[in-house]
């Protein structure tokens, strides 16, 4: 994020916050501009609430700080770090999914509530009042119970009851959410609207990307409670720095490919022009390639590549089709146009439609202790692994093991494994699925596998006895 010191509002340094032994947040930092609408985005519980929630004052830091923008008593602003002044002395209001509006009071009483607590003059506040229920179009309702308007309605009230007090910065915790979808979708256009002529700081948060995208000025995509990408919309869905970005934000294709050379990169079995530098050669890969990004057409001579088209389903505005490459990948295309089910087509991607990334990781590594020459302790349970050369196991070293990612076995029933653990993440790689397993000792196995899995489905973990490579520290490749 760009900007000067003098843009900022918000300025959190390497905050962190657990709950019991789970570490909700690890080592947040990020800076809010004026004006700015943000949007932290991420699947349940990667810690986007807990996030603004101690923002707002309402949960404290176990580390790190949140300094605000503050004006003193002289008139001059200054940074602070908030960390013990409660939330209705923070310069900032909150709109929760729950509107949490009073219903003994009508409209107008609720959005004048809290300014009557402030003593603020009875004119003030008919004046006040007045500008936010124009402001969020409820100006004909003053007088109406809040129990007797639709839930549109009412998150209209809440956001005017927070914006009467002139926060600073206005908090957003999924305040659609409750709503059904066309409302949603009217609300998104309002809040935009409202933001541009407020011209305060929003931050908002959602698990919609579709959201995300239509309201934010940034985006924060969080996971397990830290941010994996900062950036504009276009960015974050154009260049996403990681496949848990680009399989979170919209449709993709992720496939495993080998960057050739500097502009060249192979995957579905085909060499391609790209626009990647930076990488080295013959190094493994993810790419990125959107659906709506791959042309697809009946010619098959001048084609980069072929393929069969296996579904296909209209969706409003487009084709959606599922299509097997002659390489034996699947690839989700969307087009103007239909092609049938079973029809042979031909497909091109042009450079700058493929993202190349980074591997996050090319196998398992996980710390070990060395039992005998053929077996180890490693996820709190004993392994078969591949002889250890003595001078590993002689070795001051930190011993670690290394498999590949197809050498895990998952199985239905959890007695079946050496070890058990839970489903967490699911990726589609075109030919094969990359799974992260939650193992229950804590720590994050990764599988490649052809098999179906759900999110969250408990399984036996076992892993092909001879395939772990053990090696000490001290002889591995920095």
């Amino acid at each position: 994020m760009g900007g000067t010191k003098k843009d900022i509002i918000i300025d959190i340094e390497h905050l962190s916050k657990s709950f019991g032994d789970h570490k909700v947040l690890d080592d947040i930092s990020l800076y809010i501009r004026k004006g700015e609408f943000l949007t932290l985005l991420g699947p349940s519980g990667c810690g986007k609430t807990t996030l603004l929630r101690l923002i707002a004052g309402f949960l404290q830091p176990d580390e790190g700080k949140i300094m605000m923008e503050w004006d003193n008593r002289g008139g001059k602003t200054e940074f602070r770090d908030v960390a013990g002044i409660p939330p209705h002395q923070r310069p900032l209001n909150t709109v929760f999914q729950r509107y949490a509006l009073f219903p003994h009071l009508d409209v107008y009483d609720n959005i004048a509530f809290g300014l009557k607590l402030k003593g603020v003059p009875k004119d003030e506040i008919d004046t006040r009042v007045r500008k936010v229920l124009k402001l969020v179009s409820m100006s004909d309702y003053e007088d109406r119970d809040v129990d007797s308007l639709s839930g549109g309605q009412q998150q209209r009230v809440a956001i005017a009851r927070a914006i009467v007090n002139q926060p600073k910065v206005l908090l957003l915790d999924e305040p659609l959410a409750a709503l059904d979808l066309k409302m949603r979708q009217d609300m998104q256009i309002e809040l935009k609207e409202m933001h541009q002529k407020l011209g305060i700081t929003f931050i908002y948060v959602t698990h919609d990307q579709g959201e995300a995208l239509t309201l934010s000025d940034t985006i924060a995509v969080m996971n397990e409670g830290k941010i994996q990408q900062i950036g504009t919309p276009t960015d974050i869905y154009n260049e996403p720095v990681n496949s848990f970005v680009a399989d979170f934000i919209g449709e993709s294709n992720i496939l495993n490919g080998t960057m050739i050379r500097d502009r060249e990169v192979s995957f579905i079995g085909h060499d391609f022009p790209c626009v990647d530098e930076g990488f080295g050669e013959n190094v493994p890969v993810d790419v990125v390639i959107r659906p709506e990004d791959i042309i697809i057409g009946n010619d098959t001579e001048s084609a980069q590549f072929t393929g069969t088209v296996k579904s296909c389903a209209f969706k409003g505005v487009h084709y959606e089709m599922y299509v097997d490459t002659d390489s034996g990948n699947e690839l989700q295309i969307q087009d103007y146009d239909a092609y049938e089910p079973g029809s042979k087509v031909g497909m091109r991607i042009n450079p700058d439609d493929i993202q190349v990334m980074k591997k996050e990781r090319t196998e398992n590594v996980l710390d070990c202790e060395i039992i005998d020459g053929t077996h180890i302790k490693m996820l709190g349970e004993e392994f078969e692994c591949a002889p250890i050369p003595d001078h590993d196991r002689e070795s001051t070293g930190h011993p670690r093991a290394h498999f590949s990612f197809s050498k895990v076995d998952l199985w239905d029933h959890e007695d079946e494994g050496v070890t058990t653990g839970e489903v967490w993440f699911i990726l589609y790689k075109g030919d094969h699925y990359h799974l992260t397993v939650k193992t229950d000792s804590g720590e994050d196995l990764y599988v490649d596998t052809d098999d179906i899995w759900d999110k969250g489905d408990l399984v036996g973990i076992s892993i092909q006895p001879g395939e772990i490579i053990v090696e000490a520290e001290d002889e591995q490749k920095k």
